[in-house]
């Protein structure tokens, strides 16, 4: 490859988006990355997780993090070898062929993510349903849109979105539910800005149980107990019929089944529904109001709305509004979800999960597995219904499946309830893991790795939220011996053929574009038929669906013509009553969990976790709890509390947060074992946050209710406490993060990430971003000098550059790294053990790089109050310049004009909000804040 910089336009691998990137490169290593301008999704803009890409993809995190070769264990619990490409996939075609064999087609399942490309996803479902015969394929989509999915086809007959990102800016009125817009989909967030700004009559109502970053630009803001959705809609539409709000010509035209409908939401009245949801009546007359007489209304939804007990009923409840009030299949108006993941779409559109077929095809309808077993020139698709994520993880916990394929994705850290997950992985008697990053939870339980290609990488097709397929290329070769996924299955199935005995001539690929061509055919016909664009159109630009021959552009919406996906072309209304929570809440678990995204990481951080920068936001593991009911049960921010549920409990910082109700907790997502962990009194590991969430699922779309978990929260007496931190090379400190946190994974508590200065030189002086690591762990008592001394070594805390102080006889323990640069000395190296106190002005000199050569050995003392000149920055709100609360509410104590004139001069001075916008939400915030009187 020649060394002369190049660049190459791809789709970034994040959120359903979409986002097009320009990737820069120099030789075979990725350098840069920015927005692509000509893409119709973004506009040249990128999020903060999507403007670093680049330094996910750099050497250093290449060799530490990636997995580069096969790798096989002899036995399990063994340390895994390398072998050879053609070893693995003969090890893995054995021993499939024998589960297959002596139990059946049934007792082998497949697990795959809403991040394989479209090319790979194919594969896959052929390999399942047309050459083993067995429809136990399911995929981390059914965790965030398998009731998105349910909803649309039970009520519009198919499930395509019918809106497109056009239509921001052609709405009246923007009523977003489920969805913290503003961290999960940021670049769909500056749609709404713009829109906003563009039409200051524009109306948006938020409707969430916490107050998030969305709810800022927020007209209304309905904070509704969690999981009363569907009362709340079926409360709307009681309210549109009594003020006269439907549209009966509409409905009588080109709808079935409102009669019903109106039977259920009679007794859905106003009080009803401020007594379930808790929202005032006034509220909801509001809400109602803006949604049925504005010109246009969009709806907006996520996973507040999809993962639930009754997700499909409220996806159905949402859209029934907008039947009922004629807002859909115009500018502006229609039933919007968000995808959660790049390419969801795009593997539901080839029969992803374990209850489709190809082409939006049901497994249920015979003539459509007729059609499928046909097309694939097999003897038949198989009618027994397949395993959904969560039964197919029950069912190897019970033995009924025997081997597991799980690629690109980390059920060991995202699915719920952790126990049964790991039960299910270690009874397995096989686990193969198909996967780019080395340090997932479910790399541990593995048989055989094998190595994919990731972002930059990889060739192929997604498809985003608007139901538009963008091309993904790749810029660089694959590092090691890295393969791409759908090859991996190809050289898979293949194997697996011969020793079946039949289906040797099903995978006959040998480029991406060949097996698009073929599931490009089997749309024909279809909803989404895509006969009519091929690779070399998708080469000049993205291309909406359905785009049918002799069209030149795919449809931007959907059901103009008020003809729907069913047999009649009638849009069915779906007359399902309001259920509460699977789990209530009791005496014994009184606070309801909630779990998210926060701004910066993405799903289970395998990515996003290698960069430092990306913690600035929210630095560490923590549950947040509304200061009333910490004071309740005298908690203080930054108190260690357990965390439990019925089925399991983990160990984690308590912070203050008034964004949250009485007696709702929340916690991110993203804070698995590879960050959080300890061992239980029973000795057993600590899972992360989703040791504690429940697999009670919606009987339709079977995804679970991630969104709601009955918990109880008491302080935890872990009265040894550990802090240790540290300035690393970047070539090391990857790899000493995670020798960190398996070495404190003895204790009741750890936590272990890693942070980062935005815009510092590197440790060896070179440009580019300092790394560093940080270990909170707790205990009883003090663990065993052994492993303190561990930590230093590991920390370069053992040197004559490092000052030091000891007590064994109390447990304490204190050793301070300087690095001299001439007349001044910074701090490089943190360890305090037992007395804790100094922390926050420790920590301020160290990361903030502040000179430290004055304290001398006030550097080993005991004292919480900082000296004089040591001054924290507070939290880092602006990622992309490093800009901290300090900094800001500096600033905004001298600012006058309005708010927008604050901002705009705030913007100004410190630059921040400036380049990818995710931050200003809370720009915002704190802006409006500084004008309140004190």
């Amino acid at each position: 490859m020649s060394d002369a910089p190049r660049e190459t336009r791809s789709t970034c691998p994040y959120c359903g988006v979409g986002c097009g990137v320009i990737i820069e490169t120099q030789g075979a290593q990725i350098t840069g990355v920015r927005g692509d301008p000509e893409h119709p999704a973004n506009f040249g803009r990128l999020c903060t997780k999507g403007s670093t890409l680049h330094l996910t993809a750099s050497a250093e995190v290449t060799r530490q993090a990636r997995l580069l070769q096969p790798m096989r264990r002899p036995t399990r619990g063994a340390a895994a070898e390398a072998v050879a490409w053609d070893d693995a996939l003969d090890f893995a075609a054995d021993r499939f062929a024998q589960v297959i064999g002596e139990h059946g087609p049934d007792a082998v399942g497949f697990y795959l993510s809403g991040q394989l490309l479209t090319e790979d996803y194919y594969v896959f479902n052929k390999l399942a349903k047309g050459l083993v015969g067995t429809n136990n394929l399911d995929t981390n989509s059914r965790l965030c849109m398998s009731s998105a999915v349910a909803g649309y086809k039970q009520t519009l007959g198919a499930d395509a979105p019918p809106a497109c990102y056009e239509d921001f800016g052609h709405a009246d009125c923007l009523f977003i539910a489920g969805s913290n817009t503003a961290w999960a989909h940021p670049i769909l967030f500056r749609r709404i800005e713009d829109a906003k700004r563009a039409n200051p009559a524009l109306r948006i109502v938020v409707v969430d149980p916490r107050r998030t970053d969305t709810c800022e630009i927020a007209d209304l803001h309905l904070a509704l107990a969690p999981g009363t959705d569907v009362m709340l809609f079926h409360g709307m539409l009681h309210l549109m019929l009594r003020q006269g709000w439907t549209r009966p010509d509409y409905i009588a035209a080109h709808t079935a089944g409102f009669e019903a409908l109106k039977a259920v939401v009679r007794d859905c009245t106003p009080d009803q529904v401020a007594r379930v949801c808790g929202i005032a009546p006034d509220d909801l007359l509001q809400a109602a109001r803006l949604f049925a007489t504005s010109g246009a209304t969009l709806s907006l939804y996520c996973m507040g709305l999809n993962q639930s007990s009754s997700g499909t009923a409220k996806n159905a409840a949402l859209i029934n509004l907008h039947l009922a009030t004629a807002q859909i299949g115009r500018p502006g108006a229609g039933p919007f979800s968000l995808t959660g993941q790049p390419n969801a779409m795009g593997g539901r559109e080839v029969g992803g999960l374990s209850n489709l077929l190809p082409a939006h095809r049901d497994l249920a309808n015979p003539d459509h597995r007729a059609e499928v077993a046909a097309f694939w020139g097999v003897d038949h698709i198989p009618a027994v219904p397949g395993k959904s994520a969560i039964e197919m993880f029950q069912a190897a916990a019970d033995g009924e499946i025997r081997a597991l394929w799980i690629a690109c994705t980390n059920p060991a850290q995202s699915m719920p309830d952790q126990a049964t997950v790991r039960r299910a992985l270690e009874r397995a008697e096989c686990v193969v893991v198909q996967e780019a990053f080395a340090g997932t939870a479910t790399c541990a339980f593995a048989d055989l790795l094998l190595p994919a290609t990731s972002w930059g990488e990889k060739e192929g097709t997604v498809t985003n939220s608007e139901r538009r397929i963008s091309r993904v290329r790749a810029a660089v070769p694959p590092p090691g011996q890295a393969h791409h996924d759908w090859a991996i299955a190809v050289g898979f199935a293949r194997r697996l053929a011969a020793r079946l005995g039949h289906g040797a001539a099903l995978f006959p690929y040998q480029t991406p574009e060949a097996v698009w061509n073929e599931h490009r055919a089997s749309t024909r016909g279809r909803d989404l038929d895509i006969t009519g664009m091929d690779y070399a159109m998708l080469e000049r630009t993205p291309l909406q669906w359905p785009l049918r021959p002799g069209q030149a552009t795919g449809a931007a919406r959907l059901y103009t013509d008020g003809v729907f996906a069913t047999g009649d072309g009638r849009a069915r209304f779906a007359a399902t009553s309001y259920q509460a929570v699977a789990e209530p809440r009791d005496a014994r678990y009184p606070f309801s969990l909630n779990t998210g995204r926060l701004r910066d990481q993405w799903h289970g951080m395998s990515r996003t976790g290698t960069l430092g920068r990306l913690f600035g936001h929210v630095p560490e593991p923590v549950v947040q709890m509304h200061p009333q009911d910490m004071a309740r049960h005298g908690l203080q921010d930054g108190d260690l509390v357990q965390l439990r549920s019925r089925r399991g409990g983990i160990v984690v910082p308590v912070a203050a947060s008034t964004d949250l109700g009485l007696s709702q907790v929340f916690m991110a997502m993203h804070w698995g074992p590879e960050y959080l962990g300890g061992r239980g009194h029973d000795g057993t590991p600590l899972a992360g946050v989703n040791a504690l969430t429940t697999p009670a699922h919606c009987p339709v779309s079977k995804q679970p209710e991630l969104k709601h978990t009955p918990v109880r929260i008491e302080k935890a007496e872990l009265p040894w406490a550990l802090l240790a931190m540290a300035w690393l090379p970047q070539d090391r400190v990857l790899a000493v993060r995670a020798q960190l946190r398996a070495l404190a994974d003895a204790l009741p508590f750890a936590s272990c990430v890693p942070f980062g200065a935005a815009g510092a030189p590197a440790a060896d002086g070179r440009s580019g971003q300092r790394s560093g690591v940080l270990l909170r762990a707790a205990a009883t008592q003090a663990p065993d000098a052994a492993l303190l001394a561990q930590v230093e070594q590991l920390l370069g805390l053992t040197g004559a550059d490092t000052l030091r102080y000891a007590d064994a006889h109390r447990g304490h323990r204190r050793a301070v790294r300087l690095r001299r640069d001439g007349a001044l000395a910074h701090v490089e190296a943190v360890l305090l053990a037992g007395d804790t106190r100094a922390e926050q002005w420790l920590r301020t000199l160290l990361q903030d790089q502040l000179p430290a050569q004055d304290y001398g050995r006030q550097l080993l003392a005991l004292q919480a109050q900082p000296p004089a000149g040591v001054a924290a920055r507070g939290k880092l709100v602006c990622n992309c310049f490093g800009v901290a609360e300090a900094a800001i509410a500096q600033h905004l104590a001298h600012s006058e004009g309005s708010e927008d004139e604050r901002l705009a001069a705030l913007q100004q001075a410190l630059q921040c909000g400036t380049n990818c916008g995710s931050c200003i939400p809370e720009l915002r915030r704190m802006v409006r804040a500084a004008a309140l009187p004190a």
